[in-house]
């Protein structure tokens, strides 16, 4: 880039920069969910510091837009925000557009988080949810429900769902894609290699779903008729759980329970992070680590309890 494109580009506004860089490096690059949230970044831009030039850009102002940006957010949202104006700021330092990196040293703050919501049930409150659930007639957002408690499943995953992924003989289901219930594009990849899998099934849903999809277009999935959003099952599941006195969860929520049981009931954090489709078993790991120390606990006092009836 030659001096005279570098003092050009220099002049324009910061606002400008980004979505030209957006343009050119992340659209069609990453994942749209991703590209949608860099959109979103250059929207709260536009908002906070409309008129900056990309030269006048330096630590002082930058540390104001972060703060600023943090008045209203978490802190880790502060920081998911820090990162993905980064990438581009760095950029702009090489192209010789500002002369330091302003995001050097930068201090990130955020609003006191709200009170979390309850990841996930215990074995008595999901044998409760799945009591109070309508599942005597035909397919509805209840058996959905009970799909998903009972296979780990995610919930674009479960959506995509055909009766040719289901194997009733060897008691399997096969998750080889996934549906886009955001922008309506249907059947799209798995969220990685990874998330290719069978998950075994108990005989008793196996059975359920055997009559319940029989006369079922083979390549269709069996839960999508219209536009689907995740809202209309989350509210669903809302009432079942107000229903049955249980703290209230997200469909989510129902993937983090199966896991936990599984991890409760004994069974290998690698099976645990087969089943749920996780790259590695670090991310099983990383998310269930209360629950691995918990055990870890468990095995200590089971293990001092055998070494003391030792004579």
């Amino acid at each position: 880039m030659n001096s005279t494109q570098s003092s050009a580009l220099g002049s324009i506004t910061f606002c400008a920069y980004y979505e030209k860089w957006l343009q050119i490096y992340k659209q069609g690059a990453v994942k749209d969910v991703t590209y949608n949230k860099y959109v979103m970044t250059l929207r709260w831009l536009r908002r906070l510091i409309p008129d900056l030039v990309i030269q006048d850009l330096n630590r002082l102002n930058y540390q104001d837009l972060l703060n600023r940006y943090a008045a209203t957010h978490e802190r880790q949202t502060t920081m998911d925000f820090h990162h993905q104006l980064k990438g581009a700021i760095l950029d702009a330092v090489d192209d010789g557009l500002i002369d330091r990196d302003p995001t050097r040293k930068a201090i990130i703050k955020g609003k006191t988080p709200r009170p979390k919501k309850a990841k996930f049930l215990n074995q008595f409150e999901l044998h409760k949810l799945l009591s109070a659930l309508n599942i005597s007639g035909p397919l509805n957002w209840d058996w959905f429900i009970l799909l998903v408690a009972k296979t780990g499943m995610r919930f674009s995953e479960a959506l995509a769902l055909t009766p040719n992924d289901f194997d009733f003989s060897r008691q399997t289901v096969t998750v080889n894609k996934t549906w886009d219930y955001k922008s309506g594009k249907g059947f799209m990849p798995t969220k990685n290699k990874s998330s290719v899998r069978k998950i075994q099934i108990d005989w008793q849903i196996a059975i359920q779903f055997a009559a319940l999809i029989r006369e079922l277009p083979k390549e269709d999935p069996i839960f999508v008729r219209t536009a689907v959003f995740n809202s209309t099952i989350n509210s669903r599941l809302r009432k079942l759980c107000l229903e049955a006195k249980i703290p209230v969860i997200s469909v989510h929520g129902l993937r983090h329970t199966h896991a936990s049981l599984l991890l409760f009931a004994g069974v290998s954090i690698a099976s645990v992070a087969r089943r749920l489709g996780h790259a590695s078993m670090n991310t099983t790991q990383k998310t269930y680590l209360h629950i691995i120390q918990e055990l870890e606990n468990k095995d200590v006092d089971l293990v001092m309890r055998s070494l003391s009836g030792l004579t």
